[in-house]
């Protein structure tokens, strides 16, 4: 895996796989093991549920880590997007126990028995362009600001949790026929479309591989999607065939910055956006201040300002 000009870059790997899951630490020793000798970074959750995961290394790493997933039975078959960075969007490797892969907060939803029908992204144009299909956005208002599909419905959610009931207040089964819906990489609509088919919807459709896959494999002239789209690490966006973005993060509040908000008088980099910057306090600017002089100094000697390091994973999210 991987071309000859790849071959000194980063490869960025997400994956996740909804499947019944026990012995989650054996599972987890396994892939402390295998991606600390394989230098690889990044966040992997486990559950119950099944596996999700965000981790960056060298090519030649990644693909002894994919090896190694698909030689366990119950994580053979597991969906993957693979990109490529100047350098890892990530400084630890971390492996997490979560009750659920993506928190919805429902009982009862099993993706692993139950979802959407699967479509490519070759596909996806005819099918969101017939007007009795509702093409619904199941990513988060922020993610949505970034970029997102032509005629999307935005249900302006702040976390996933609160999903759930934007279906119970606005989608009727006798109403909304066929229901499209698309997120990142593919894992939340898992859940999302599950959830309405125990509703009773009849056809609901899930974009397959996510918003990345039609990135990678949908040319720009033929495309229906407008803007970047957000992922969860120090990329901020990508766009075009996975390409970084024009997007960054907010040191303060964590929301995207477009280039136009770097332009505003609320922007000061390293301390506020347009989004955050009338709530700061003196004392926040304060200590804002003084991170980034602590950034700058490790800059100018080469090493890594460990306070940085910290905030960046805290803030990174193994989510799609």
């Amino acid at each position: 895996m991987g071309k000859t000009s790849e071959i000194s870059r980063v490869a960025v790997l997400s994956f996740y796989k909804f499947v019944d899951l026990d012995g989650l630490l054996e599972i987890r020793d396994s892939l402390l093991s295998v991606c600390g000798e394989n230098d690889i970074s990044g966040t992997l959750i486990l559950a119950s549920e099944g596996i999700n995961a965000t981790v960056a290394g060298p090519p030649q790493g990644v693909e002894k880590l994919m090896v190694f997933l698909e030689s366990d039975p119950r994580l053979l078959g597991a969906q993957y997007k693979l990109s490529y960075n100047e350098k890892t969007p990530f400084h630890r490797l971390k492996v997490k126990f979560k009750k659920e892969l993506v928190p919805m907060g429902v009982e009862g939803v099993k993706p692993q028995c139950l979802s959407g029908q699967r479509v490519p992204p070759e596909q996806w144009n005819d099918l969101i362009s017939r007007p009795d299909v509702l093409l619904i956005d199941t990513r988060n208002d922020y993610e949505n600001r970034v970029g997102t599909f032509r005629g999307a419905v935005n249900p302006k959610t702040e976390h996933f949790r609160e999903f759930a009931g934007y279906v119970r207040e606005n989608l009727d089964p006798g109403k909304h026929k066929e229901i499209a819906m698309f997120c990142t990489g593919g894992i939340r609509c898992e859940k999302a479309t599950s959830y309405l088919l125990e509703r009773d919807f009849k056809r609901v459709y899930q974009l397959e591989g996510g918003v990345l896959s039609y990135l990678e494999r949908i040319p720009s002239e033929q495309s229906l999607w407008e803007g970047e789209c957000f992922v969860f690490d120090d990329r901020t966006s990508v766009g075009q065939n996975l390409s970084r973005g024009t997007w960054s993060t907010c040191h303060n509040c964590r929301a995207p910055v477009s280039e136009s908000d770097r332009r505003s008088e609320g922007f000061r980099e390293g301390i506020s956006c347009p989004h955050c910057h009338d709530r700061l306090t003196p004392e926040r600017i304060s200590s804002l201040e003084e991170r980034q002089k602590q950034m700058r100094l490790a800059r100018e000697r080469n090493r890594k300002h460990l306070g940085a390091v910290i905030k960046r994973e805290r803030a990174n999210r193994a989510v799609d």
